[in-house]
């Protein structure tokens, strides 16, 4: 099997699944609505942050 070129992320609230690959991309399914979608990604951002991963 082929190794997977990214990192699976699982918000539990709002519900998504967010895809961040290692070229930058980011994909978030599972959200409800386009506000639910962003909310999930400001929350990845907030962990990456957290532990000094990136900065803005």
């Amino acid at each position: 099997p082929e190794i997977f070129p990214g990192v699976i992320y699982r918000v539990k609230e709002p519900k998504a699944v967010i895809l961040l690959f290692s070229s930058g991309r980011i994909v978030c399914s599972g959200a409800k609505s386009e506000h639910s979608a962003w909310e999930a990604v400001k929350k990845l951002l907030h962990e990456l942050e957290k532990y000094g991963l990136i900065e803005r």
